[in-house]
């Protein structure tokens, strides 16, 4: 099963100060080949976004992050370019709604959007946080798609994790609640070949923070963590668990986040160029 890796929206610069390369944050979206249909694990800006940025994304938004908009970032233009029509993506499952993992989805309007039910709820409902009205875009989501929504439950186990099997979609892809970013949300691990990918969205902001025996912070990036977070002691505690999923599994299993541009060069200089 072929996994490609997608950066669906290149933003500003950030030096991790730990002699790695300043490079820009960006939105790292998996496009998965399974054996009926394309699946999209997030979908970072879309054409919406280009054409319309300070209405979908907002002026705040767009002055702390300073995204580039290129409408070649777009996961619409990189699936043609792949070969792929736009009907082709036929489920896209979404770590959670923050308006930089949600911006693609109106061009697939044909997709069927899986998130977590809570995660909806909470997009849908006028909120307290203050970061809600930033967060949440309705515009991402006024072509009124179909939602595919999930409940946390006990049952099935991935890794001794909470798993969720989506509903449609290859019993490789799965869904795992890691909630305290926002209310619902979750990470996605894919399958490829005999390791698992876990895309885990924005539980964590790049790899030094779960990384076994070569941990490394970065206190302003990590401050912007805090500050959008709604539930620090279960982001935490998500964290705690990631950590100890790598240092168990490391060799079953590979962590990614969705803003970690470091993470993301490495999967792409395996990969031929788009």
């Amino acid at each position: 099963m072929a996994i490609h890796h997608l950066n669906c929206g290149s933003m500003r610069e950030i030096d991790p100060g730990n002699g790695l390369v300043p490079a820009r944050v960006l939105n790292h979206v998996l496009l998965v080949e399974t054996a009926d249909a394309l699946v999209m694990v997030d979908s970072g800006f879309g054409t919406i976004d280009v054409e319309r940025g300070d209405e979908s994304l907002g002026r705040t938004f767009l002055e702390r992050t300073e995204p580039l908009l290129e409408p070649g970032e777009t996961a619409l233009q990189q699936v043609k370019k792949l070969g792929y029509q736009p009907e082709d993506v036929r489920h896209i499952v979404l770590t959670h709604l923050d308006l930089d993992h949600t911006g693609g989805i109106s061009d697939f309007p044909h997709a069927v959007i899986h998130v977590h039910k809570q995660e909806l709820n909470a997009a849908l409902s006028p909120g307290t946080h203050p970061e809600h009205s930033i967060r949440y875009r309705p515009m991402h989501w006024a072509h009124r798609p179909q939602w595919s929504t999930y409940t946390s439950q006990k049952g099935n186990s991935w890794f001794g994790f909470d798993a969720l099997q989506l509903d449609g979609v290859s019993e490789d892809v799965l869904m795992i609640p890691l909630a305290g970013h926002t209310p619902g949300h979750s990470a996605v691990a894919v399958r490829g070949g005999e390791k698992w990918l876990l895309h885990v969205g924005d539980a964590i902001y790049h790899h030094g923070q779960v990384e076994p025996g070569n941990r490394w912070t970065m206190p302003l990036w990590e401050a912007f963590e805090e500050l959008t977070e709604m539930d620090r002691p279960l982001r935490m505690a998500n964290q705690s668990r990631l950590r100890e999923l790598l240092l168990d599994h490391g060799d079953r299993v590979e962590v990614i986040a969705a803003h970690d541009p470091w993470a993301f060069q490495r999967y792409t200089e395996m990969a031929p160029a788009l």
